[in-house]
């Protein structure tokens, strides 16, 4: 095994106009590269412009570079917002897209919405569950409400900071662990 650090993907689960997933993803970005404990990155979905899956011959560029970013990573955490009680169309057509590139690897979650996100974070844990994915127990949830002025712009309470690097340890311990299985 060697000792070079692992690489987590900090995926943004949104693609929509107004989106405030970025300004999680920064959050969580800023918290974690403090650590160096391992290479952190935001792998935003909307960059790779992929279509919809099954409406297409699959030679589309984006296929290939989310493939190769999804295999280069040892671990996740995704930044979900949750939409009518579940996770994104676009997240969940990102997720699908891909199969092998998810198995072995560790996830943690943090997501946002009048509910914290709970429910779009339990739909995911369960797809993410099929494809091998072993979801961390800490779960950072984020309330509209209370974390966001005027519901877009992110001022999360400091509490939250704690939570994060509890799940970053989770994913960093698991994803290390996971790795010996690849």
């Amino acid at each position: 095994m060697t000792s070079a650090k692992l690489s987590i993907g900090i995926i943004l689960g949104s693609t929509r106009q107004g989106r405030v997933s970025p300004q999680v993803g920064e959050w969580v970005e800023g918290i974690a590269k403090q650590r160096g404990d391992a290479n952190y990155e935001i792998v935003d979905i909307a960059d790779f412009k992929l279509p919809f899956l099954g409406t297409t011959d699959g030679t589309e560029p984006g296929i290939k570079a989310w493939s190769e970013k999804l295999s280069s990573l040892d671990g996740f955490v995704f930044v979900v917002q949750e939409y009518n009680h579940s996770i994104s169309g676009a997240l969940k057509n990102a997720v699908d897209f891909a199969r092998d590139e998810w198995a072995n690897k560790a996830a943690g979650i943090v997501s946002y919405g009048s509910t914290g996100g709970a429910r779009a974070a339990e739909h995911l844990r369960g797809i993410l569950g099929e494809l091998q994915v072993a979801d961390v127990r800490v779960h950072p949830t984020l309330s509209l409400f209370t974390d966001f002025e005027n519901f877009s712009t992110f001022k999360p309470a400091e509490l939250h900071n704690k939570n994060v690097n509890d799940m970053l340890d989770q994913v960093v311990a698991w994803s290390g662990a996971l790795k010996t299985l690849r």
